[in-house]
């Protein structure tokens, strides 16, 4: 007689979120095999978006849920999975620019890797291009909320708790890269 095995996790229907329904400690890697499973795509696509540079981002994401089996053990204190996913994303980026800007000065190292090199916007860009391009010239602290909005589906919540700021600055800094990004957009495609 075959005994029915239930999965050592469960997607709950409410806030799409993995909870274990098992022993933490004995499937947490399980956990983490989920977590990728779901969110991998996303992250990656974030990275991309922040990086500029599809093969940096590849190695970010992996960094990312390296970090997050490392950190299995507090899986079952954190409410909010994807959200700390963002959040060990966010901070794996920083540190990868940062150890790149102080080799930025080596002869071999001719860009940053973020993209931003390439010559400016022509007449006959597509829209894709052009958006791409101008939010990349948005300031980060703008940019990055507005990726999270826009692109990713968090609340204003989720992006506070994501940046560790208030809901009040999220909501400051999204209608400011609205307009920085309106402006920006519309002087570079006038024509």
């Amino acid at each position: 007689m075959k005994r029915k095995t239930t999965p050592p996790y469960k997607v709950s229907r409410v806030n799409q979120d993995i909870s274990l329904t098992a022993d933490p400690t004995q499937e947490m890697a399980a956990l983490v095999a989920a977590l990728f499973e779901r969110h991998h795509r996303e992250i990656y696509a974030y990275l991309v978006r922040l990086l500029g540079d599809a093969e940096w981002a590849h190695d970010l994401t992996q960094d990312v849920f390296l970090q997050l089996f490392s950190q299995r053990t507090r899986l079952t204190d954190v409410q909010n999975h994807r959200a700390w996913i963002y959040r060990i994303a966010g901070n794996m980026r920083l540190n990868a620019l940062n150890r790149r800007r102080r080799f930025a000065w080596l002869p071999w190292r001719a860009d940053d890797g973020l993209g931003l090199n390439q010559p400016g916007p022509d007449k006959h860009m597509d829209m894709e291009t052009a958006v791409t391009q101008t939010l990349a010239r948005l300031p980060e602290n703008y940019r990055i909320p507005l990726l999270l909005y826009s692109h990713e589906g968090f609340s204003v919540r989720e992006i506070a708790q994501i940046l560790q700021i208030s809901e009040g600055a999220v909501k400051n800094r999204l209608y400011r890269a609205l307009e920085m990004f309106r402006r920006a957009y519309e002087s570079e495609n006038a024509s």
